[in-house]
């Protein structure tokens, strides 16, 4: 019964979400070769059918050459039962449409070398109009002319498109895999820490955070800092984003390749790749580590000379950030579950801010957190309520920070076909909750948890904040601040798993000592809780 009522549910979201979007396509043919070019039409005004085969064919008459503002400018018999293609300008799109409908085409397509805007007319035009009509780049008609010439035979139409695209199902898949993968990486280097601290005699025994570069956030001081600065960054990123967009792609390259490189050699050790080394002048080299560092550094190189182009780049991109991601939750420790909720906390405010709030603030409308992560000159689709506004001749590259996961949304041609669309997930959103699982993570290692209930337990509640984000999204038509349903989901389930299992002091604490005072055995053999420690130890994993 429950899984009926959740396939009716689907069904039902999946019908709610199928729209007829604003952008559509022209087939053109002459028998031998077919090609398909963007256009924009108003389906409320002059809908257009919705797939290829349920599309009429027309012969195209071209008459560039006029505006069709005037009757004068036709001859009836040229366009009679055909689809003719005219310049935009001098009159209302009615106006034109209007002149060929008397002389009987069935068809008008306006060239435009200006943006292409959803067509409208006034309220009383729209009834009279009766024939198909949208606009297309004009650079697309001169490039059909060569191909085709005299012998175009055209069809338009527009397929739905539904919000919920494929895309979203690998947006997921990509952070809930690397929340996970960062997590049980954390946890295996807490692991190994604690057994190197075993076998060595403690601190001695190992090599120390802050050695390895490895860095604790256990001061709220310091994390009312972090929080501070990160609000700090993004505001000068808004007021000084073509300089700062630079110097912001040249770091993620530093950083990404190091991820990379870091994640790969986790990889090797764990599938038991050896090492052979040698010697130049007394320096040791590794072929392992130089082959490693080549690959990173030739991936985030490539990344960098071609980030800008929207086909492919976004690969490289999405590869790069989970290396980012996962490495920034190894790396990067919070001490304790009250750090983990002041954090969050703040975090949570910091993005329902700069979403929301700020908004009434600038002078556009949009967002600092949207207008920094597209970047304010970003060239695309830019949507208005049912209008839409395609730019009609190629635009200069657009520099985007790289600090979102993209996916292209997969059924959504018409669009793609008329500027690239993707899904977004910002990194931020991935990373922010993974410091909690990763703690949670660790918290099973101290504690000895065969079951890695608290690790488990967050994970969960990370992939239902998720889905929660999703379905807000798709019945909003806006996007989300997901740490709105993140920090939430996740911070109360730790909390109420600490407390059931009767561990919140333990949890809260977080330290060595902390989990020394409980009932359970020692985390370190030898160890005894009369001579506490007053910060937690800290050891590298490589």
């Amino acid at each position: 019964m429950e899984g009926t009522v959740g396939v009716v549910f689907l069904s039902l979201l999946c019908l709610a979400s199928e729209i007829n979007g604003q952008e559509a396509i022209l087939h053109i043919s002459n028998g031998d070769t077919e090609r398909e070019f963007c256009i924009v039409h108003n389906h409320s005004w002059t809908p257009l059918a919705q797939s290829l085969d349920s599309a009429t064919e027309y012969q195209l008459v071209n008459m560039t050459s006029s505006l069709l503002c005037d009757s004068s400018e036709i001859l009836p018999s040229s366009v009679k039962g055909k689809a003719l293609v005219v310049m935009r300008g001098n009159c209302d799109f009615s106006q034109k449409a209007l002149i060929a409908q008397r002389f009987g085409a069935t068809t008008l397509l306006i060239a435009s070398n200006e943006t292409l805007i959803t067509p409208s007319a006034n309220e009383s035009e729209y009834a009279k109009v009766n024939i198909s009509l949208a606009l297309m780049r004009h650079r697309d008609f001169l490039e059909a002319w060569k191909v085709f010439g005299t012998q175009m035979q055209v069809k338009l139409y527009a397929p739905p498109y539904t919000k919920i695209d494929p895309s979203i199902a690998v947006i997921l898949l990509i952070s809930i895999g690397t929340v996970i993968l960062g997590g049980y990486w954390s946890g295996e280097c807490e692991r190994e820490r604690l057994n190197s601290g075993a076998t060595g005699g403690g601190r001695g025994g190992g090599e120390s955070k802050a050695d390895s570069g490895e860095l604790s956030l256990y001061s709220p001081l310091k994390v009312v800092i972090f929080v501070a600065l990160m609000c700090g960054m993004l505001v000068l990123m808004y007021f000084f984003y073509k300089v700062l967009v630079y110097i912001i792609i040249a770091i993620f390259c530093l950083a990404s390749a190091s991820a990379l490189y870091s994640c790969f050699d986790a990889v090797m050790d764990k599938i038991g790749c050896g090492t052979l080394s040698f010697s130049v002048r007394n320096w040791n080299f590794s072929v392992r580590s130089l082959l490693l560092a080549a690959v990173c550094i030739s991936i985030a190189v490539v990344w960098g000379v071609y980030r800008n182009e929207d086909r492919w780049i976004w690969i490289l991109q999405d590869l790069l950030g989970i290396a980012f991601c996962l490495n920034f939750m190894k790396t990067i420790s919070l001490s304790n579950f009250k750090i983990c909720v002041i954090l969050l906390s703040l975090l949570l405010v910091y993005d329902v801010f700069f979403v929301f709030i700020t908004p009434f603030f600038t002078k556009n409308g949009v967002s600092i957190m949207v207008q920094v992560a597209l970047g304010p000159d970003a060239s695309g689709e830019k949507t208005q309520g049912n209008m839409v506004a395609i730019p009609a001749e190629p635009q200069p590259p657009s520099e985007k920070l790289p600090v979102v996961m993209r996916v292209p949304r997969l059924l959504a041609w018409a669009q793609n076909l008329c500027m690239m669309q993707f899904s977004i997930l910002g990194y931020g959103d991935i990373i922010v909750p993974g410091l909690l699982v990763a703690y949670c993570s660790r918290f099973d290692v101290w504690i000895k948890s065969k079951r890695k209930v608290y690790f488990i337990s967050c994970c969960i509640a990370y992939f239902l904040g998720m889905i929660l984000t999703f379905i807000v999204m798709l019945l909003s038509g806006m996007g989300q601040p997901a740490l709105l349903y993140l920090v939430p989901f996740t911070v109360i389930t730790s909390a109420v798993v600490a407390g059931c299992r009767g561990e919140m002091k333990q949890f809260w604490a977080g330290t060595t000592y902390q989990v020394l005072d409980s009932s359970r055995e020692p985390l370190l053999p030898g160890v005894l809780p009369s001579k506490p420690q007053t910060a937690p130890l800290h050891l590298s994993c490589h």
